[in-house]
């Protein structure tokens, strides 16, 4: 009897882990998953606990002590190893300590490219224990200057191509009594001090901890800018303590030591900042650094740097998929690619085309207190909901109003629990471990992104501004953005900054701005429906030059639509639902369309023909 009991318990034994690949097929990735979320706990509290005070810049030092004499930073055809990286910024603190227009502590606005030189300057500027503003190298006159004044720097560190961009809004920086410096050897511009010659001339001597001994977990960081669901760009905090959960979380990302990081992205962005350059600090990678994203070059670099990691935002893996097909297609060691917005058809064509690469699709925002990781590689998907993941980060999905651009509330004016398979808000419990910092110097957007009286009077929840999607298997998909913001070329764009700089336009009275999705594109393109001032007829030529000089690529309408009024809610918002749903199909349309041609420089009208060459993908957008 006793053998029969043991064996139908080893029988049992053996059949359960078939019987859980069959009936639950993810419940191993959920364990391990768990795992996962349990080291990063552990880690994130074992550094909070070290005195002195651990941040980001001690485990640069950490991994410039363990492989010294290892690349850190491969940038065209220079190589910086830890230990170069580390005397360099050694060199931009001390020189920048002994300058008369900066104190240690004093907030910095960095204004670079992707260079080594942005890397080295955070380095320097967390080494003497200040806060830094990653501005947009791509923003202009308003928009920088809004960006600068948001964070209160008394110093912004430019980059030398960018000195016309500086010079637009010098007057405004000499008023304010701001330190200008160029990372240039001679500027004969009144007002802004070339600063290389004195970095060169400084010492490499390691910069004394008593310079940031005034920071704490609490301190903020970076600022990084975000357009977020209204007006300007507005700067998200990211805290010390914030940045110390990010190097755990990026702590089980895949990435080891030993892999080449591609990184592409814009440093001024949360994901080539956090993901791309705080990662590799975390796991001591060697990071081969583009100054922009090249669909021709991307492969090559692979190949040329042994590249092992890559990184993405949906955008991206779609213009490698447009790129001719080559035998080599396949001939590369990247085994890991790490980024998010990439759409199913997408990512199952990247596979088939250019191998058996891992994706690692995630969500995050840069202000937000919650996030996801597709640990499952479930295509389409971009993380999975378990009970452990929402125990420590409380969060949910609620019915939304895209009319009336709210949450559906229930007679007792709390929200209501989309069920699974419909799509809903997605909001996340404010609490000490998921917190919500807020923007910098801007009460009432830090405000506006706060929901209250949630689930029950009382509570907070952070408004991720997404419409979310959870399935029967528990496998959590992005839908849209709601509000004012839509994403184009891998950019937020905020419609009412837009409308704003529009309207400044001689021939233009008012301008509804939004976005218009286009076949076999990511994200939602600007278009722009506007109203004429009274006896001006609309002006192609001075409209392009308006916009082309006020707004970056990205941002500007590709479309627009000419209405004898705008039209606009009771409450005088504008309507926008009806006019995306209508797009900018000429025929459908009776209103004068244009388009913005860049070979003419003009807006010229949007013929049939060229709405078809659009939809064919004749016509690149």
């Amino acid at each position: 009897m006793e053998i029969y009991i043991i064996s139908i318990i080893l029988a049992s034994i053996l059949i359960m882990p078939f019987a859980l690949k069959t009936f639950s097929p993810y419940v191993w990735m959920d364990i391990l998953y768990f795992g996962d979320l349990l080291r990063i706990l552990v880690k994130f509290v074992a550094r909070r606990r070290r005195r002195p005070l651990f941040f980001v810049l001690d485990r640069f030092l950490e991994q410039t002590a363990a492989h010294p004499d290892k690349p850190c930073i491969v940038f065209e055809n220079e190589r910086y190893t830890y230990t170069c990286t580390d005397k360099r910024s050694n060199k931009i603190a001390n020189a920048l300590q002994s300058h008369p227009g900066y104190k240690a502590g004093d907030t910095v606005a960095l204004f670079m490219g992707n260079e080594p030189a942005f890397m080295f300057t955070w380095l320097a500027l967390a080494k003497l224990g200040s806060p830094v503003a990653l501005l947009n190298h791509n923003i202009r006159t308003k928009s920088l200057l809004h960006c600068f004044n948001c964070c209160k720097a008394k110093v912004l560190i430019a980059a030398s191509e960018l000195k016309q961009a500086v010079e637009d809004v010098l007057p405004s920086l000499i008023e304010q009594g701001v330190t200008v410096l160029l990372m240039s050897k001679h500027c004969d511009t009144p007002g802004i001090q070339s600063f290389s010659h004195e970095v060169e001339e400084a010492s490499d001597d390691p910069v004394p901890r008593s310079f940031r001994s005034h920071v704490t977990l609490k301190s903020p960081a970076v600022y990084i800018y975000t357009s977020g669901t209204t007006g300007l760009p507005k700067a998200a905090v990211v805290n010390q303590n914030r940045l110390l959960i990010a190097l755990a979380v990026l702590s089980s990302n895949g990435v080891s030591s030993s892999d080449i990081f591609y990184l592409n992205l814009p440093l001024y962005h949360t994901a080539g900042f956090v993901v791309g350059f705080i990662g590799t600090i975390e796991t001591g990678s060697t990071i081969i650094l583009k100054r922009k994203f090249s669909a021709s070059q991307f492969w090559d670099d692979c190949r040329k740097y042994n590249v092992t990691v890559v990184q993405y935002i949906g955008e991206v893996m779609r213009y490698l998929c447009c790129t001719p097909k080559k035998d080599n297609d396949k001939d590369h060691k990247v085994r890991l690619a790490i980024g998010n917005g990439i759409r199913a058809e997408i990512w199952k064509e990247f596979l088939n085309r250019f191998g058996n690469i891992q994706i690692r699709e995630f969500y995050a925002s840069t202000e937000g207190n919650v996030g996801f990781l597709n640990y499952a590689g479930k295509i389409g998907a971009i993380g999975r909901v378990n009970f452990l993941h929402r125990k420590l980060f409380p969060y949910t999905l609620v019915k939304y109003d895209t009319e009336r651009d709210e949450p559906v509330r229930d007679a007792n004016g709390l929200c209501i629990e989309s069920p699974k398979g419909e799509p809903g808000l997605l909001v996340s419990k404010i609490t000490n471990l998921a917190p919500f910092v807020g923007y910098a110097q801007n009460e009432e957007q830090t405000e506006r992104k706060k929901l209250r009286d949630v689930l029950r009077k009382g509570d907070i929840y952070f408004n991720t501004g997404d419409l979310m999607r959870i399935d029967k298997d528990n496998f959590i998909y992005f839908q849209d953005r709601v509000g004012d913001t839509f994403r184009w070329k891998g950019e937020n764009v905020a419609t009412t900054e837009v409308s704003d700089i529009l309207t400044v336009c001689d021939c233009l009275k008012e301008a509804n701005v939004y976005g218009v999705q286009v076949a076999g594109h990511e994200g939602r393109i600007g278009m722009a429906a506007v109203t004429m001032k009274k006896e001006v007829q609309f002006d192609g030529c001075k409209t392009y030059n308006h916009v082309v000089s006020c707004l970056p690529s990205y941002a500007r309408p590709r479309f627009i639509r000419i209405q004898n009024a705008v039209e606009v809610t009771g409450t005088f918002k504008q309507m926008k639902v009806k006019l995306v749903e209508e797009g900018f199909d000429p025929v459908r349309i009776q209103d004068p369309l244009y388009i913005l041609d860049e070979n003419e420089k003009s807006y010229v009208p949007l013929t049939a023909q060229i709405y078809n060459a659009i939809l064919s993908g004749n016509m690149k957008l």
